[in-house]
């Protein structure tokens, strides 16, 4: 089996057809490397073949390199990475040099890009590096480079390539951000270079390939004369688009994102410098990206795990749990967002809230979204008709006859939640897996309302559920894992990533962000300059400062979350300190963003001006003040050491979960992996030595588990010995 085929036909146009064997999208190994180099190769030494066309056996390209073979290249060490890395330097300029004399720039074959669909990552590097590239009209199709988004940099000539050919500044959001594009708008911003339909695609290409003149086969950087586009950095227009950049890049990722301070100097440098060399240097940056333990932990969370998690790592080995028919009991922002999310996934919904109109509104909701889409032509009025045609807004609970899943969103309230169960127990199915979505309320209580406990369980979506990708499923004591396998099918079916956590206060995210927050208010009444507190949170890359995201939350619902807390806890509550200060913005009406006023200051259209200037007159800031480093050990401490404990007490079970979840839950800096790759980052002793000075200084809250305790001694890792499992 081989990744690569090769065929001549009777015109003498050479066809290499990527299909990786059991793959459903093309993906690149260094053997299939091999293997392309070997039929360009042939192509090349050919006298009978005139030109060659590269293309794909599946509706897709290509999905970009194989990060499990990144992964692993780390391992061998730096050298490795960077002979690997010019070993596919030379496969893509022997391509795009085809034969060609290095005089004359005369003699080449022409070689072309097929592409019928998407074509990521690698999968445009390797075009870029052909003649001419060619695209199916296939709106579905994405083009692009998001290396970036998983902690890397394009490193096989694309960052080079895309550079000379548009120019530092047009190529930017596709380089920086990982901007993806149809072909259409590909081909708008010059990154390939032509659209046809999908069924004229490979007669193109040939047609293009027998007509192709000498002058068609010579990149812009290869011919005699060439300038960047834009200017290069000791132009005067190039030595500003640098100076932009570098000021973007830094205010992007406060200087916590290695990739991307990578990138830039590997544009730079390179602009500087002949072609080849700038490949060189470019190899030389992603080598040191690649062996930067973020860019290690990025690609293991955002990657291999979270794709794991999606595949179904953890889910009990039980028949197919597919929902065919979804019941949502509450037509609230949340539920309307569960609705709207099922039924764009295919899925026939009931949307049930106490009145007609509050129904109708929630169905609206999903209206809204679609509108959206259409105004920006990512949606079809056919497509808009579709998904609402699959909603039903009703009052009936007579109308959930048929659900094999319902998922409950009604208010944060046990008695509400217990009458609603037994509403709609009494007209679904004995199979039917009851869901309810809570943020904070125990399953296990809650599932005492309940006929049929081992088929309850908690859903918990994040807010606004059509863009928030993570999703907390929690088992109740008596949870059965035909439950637990609706719950992760459901959610694999509505193109979100789950874990699976068992049942506690707060569940997993809220009892690590909530420390967060409180951490930062704490400080407000320590007097703390609340802009140092903000300011440390996103310069180790928090995306959101404390007391910002209290403002987004709301503070009455931090209000409500401390009495209830401090009611279940009684005398062990330990946060006083902050409520003195929750409670007094609650009294002076200062409610959060939603209130247009809260910690921060807010306009009349509810812009977010700067921190309150009345923080001060109420918590009097310190004249001596914590060092940068003391606020962020606090703020990251805060969070993890929870996590820890979340793992030892058995709510998490799998440390990938834990990753994961942090990362696209409450965007724990993704730089990192998550709070046990930072751990892993930082050294577990490193961290101890850390947790007891803040311990001494701060108190009890800061006192390392027992298990980071005997990590440390051991000298192990989360990750190292690789395993998953706690134990």
């Amino acid at each position: 089996m081989t990744d690569f085929t090769y065929a001549v036909d009777a015109d003498g146009v050479a066809t290499i057809t990527w299909d990786v064997p059991s793959k459903s999208m093309n993906v690149m190994s260094m053997e299939g490397f091999a293997e392309l180099n070997a039929h360009i190769d042939t192509a090349l030494a050919d006298a009978g073949v005139k030109g060659v066309i590269i293309t794909s056996g599946k509706k897709d390209f290509a999905g970009g390199m194989d990060l499990n073979v990144i992964a692993r290249m780390r391992e061998g060490g730096a050298q490795a990475i960077f002979d690997g890395v010019m070993q596919m330097h030379g496969v893509l300029r022997k391509i795009e040099r085809a034969g060609m004399d290095a005089k004359t720039l005369k003699g080449a074959k022409p070689i072309v890009a097929a592409l019928p669909g998407t074509a990521l990552g690698i999968g445009l590097e390797l075009p870029l590096s052909c003649h001419r590239i060619i695209a199916a009209d296939n709106p579905k199709a994405k083009i692009g480079l998001p290396e970036i988004m998983v902690g890397i940099f394009p490193g096989a000539g694309g960052t080079t390539r895309l550079v000379r050919k548009m120019g530092a500044m047009v190529a930017a959001p596709f380089l920086l951000e990982g901007k993806l594009s149809d072909p259409k708008a590909a081909k708008a911003a010059g990154v390939i270079d032509e659209v046809v339909a999908p069924e004229d695609l490979l007669s193109r290409a040939k047609e293009w390939v027998l007509g192709a003149k000498d002058a068609d086969l010579v990149k812009p950087w290869d011919a005699k004369g060439y300038k960047m586009p834009g200017g290069a950095p000791y132009h005067p227009a190039g030595f500003m688009t640098f100076v932009g950049a570098s000021a973007m890049v830094n205010g992007k990722t406060q200087g916590v994102y290695p990739a991307a301070k990578a990138l830039l100097s590997a544009v730079y440098e390179g602009a500087l410098v002949p072609f080849d060399t700038a490949l060189k240097i470019e190899a030389r940056h992603f080598t040191s990206v690649l062996m930067n333990p973020s860019s290690t932990a990025m690609i293991r969370s955002l990657f291999i795990n979270k794709e794991a998690l999606e595949k179904g790592a953890n889910r009990p080995k039980v028949a197919d749990q597919t929902v065919k028919k979804l019941g949502v009991i509450g037509a609230g922002m949340m539920g309307a967002g569960i609705a709207y999310v099922s039924a764009n996934a295919g899925i026939e919904v009931v949307l049930i809230d106490a009145t007609q109109e509050s129904a109708d509104r929630g169905k609206a909701h999903s209206e809204g979204i679609l509108d959206k889409g259409m105004k920006r032509g990512k949606v079809t009025a056919e497509k808009k008709a579709e998904v609402l045609g699959r909603i039903t807004a009703t009052t009936d609970y007579a109308a959930l006859s048929g659900c094999d899943l319902i998922v409950e969103a009604v208010f944060e309230d046990p008695k509400v939640k217990a009458e609603v169960t037994a509403k709609v127990e009494a007209v679904v199915g004995a199979e039917c897996i009851y869901a309810t979505n809570t943020s904070t309320l125990p399953i296990s209580s809650l599932a005492k309302a309940s006929a049929r406990p081992a088929q309850f369980i908690g859903i918990h979506f994040f807010s606004p559920v059509d863009k928030m990708m993570l999703v907390e499923i929690i088992k109740g004591r008596e949870t059965g894992e035909v439950a637990v396998a609706k719950a992760l099918d459901f959610v694999r079916q509505i193109r979100k990533t789950p874990i699976v956590v068992n049942d506690a206060r707060f569940f997993y995210a809220n009892r690590c962000i909530i420390p967060y927050i409180n951490e930062g208010i704490r400080m407000v009444a320590e007097g703390v300059e609340p802009a140092l507190i903000e300011n440390a949170a996103k310069l180790v890359g928090m995306p959101l400062g404390p007391l910002q995201l209290v403002d987004e939350t709301s503070i009455d619902l931090g209000v409500k979350i401390a009495k209830a807390t401090k009611a279940a806890m009684g005398d062990a509550y330990p946060d006083g300190a902050v409520d003195e200060v929750v409670f007094r913005m609650a009294d002076l009406g200062r409610l959060g963003r939603k209130a247009s006023a809260g910690f921060y200051a807010y306009d009349e259209k509810g812009n977010r001006l700067g921190l309150w200037g009345g923080l001060s007159d109420e918590w009097p800031v310190s004249e001596a003040q914590p060092s940068l480093t003391e606020v962020q050990h606090r703020l990251l401490m805060a969070q993890v050491l929870e996590a820890v404990r979340a793992l030892e007490d058995g709510v998490l079970t799998d440390i990938r979960e834990g990753d994961v979840g942090a990362i696209l839950g409450w965007g724990f800096a993704p730089w990192s992996g998550g709070p046990f790759g930072w751990l892993d980052i930082l050294g577990e002793a490193r961290a101890v030595e850390i947790c007891e000075g803040l311990t001494e200084r701060h108190g009890a809250r800061f006192t390392p588990p027992q298990m980071l305790r005997d990590m440390a001694a051991d000298g192990r890792g989360f990750y190292t010995p690789a395993t998953h499992k706690a134990a």
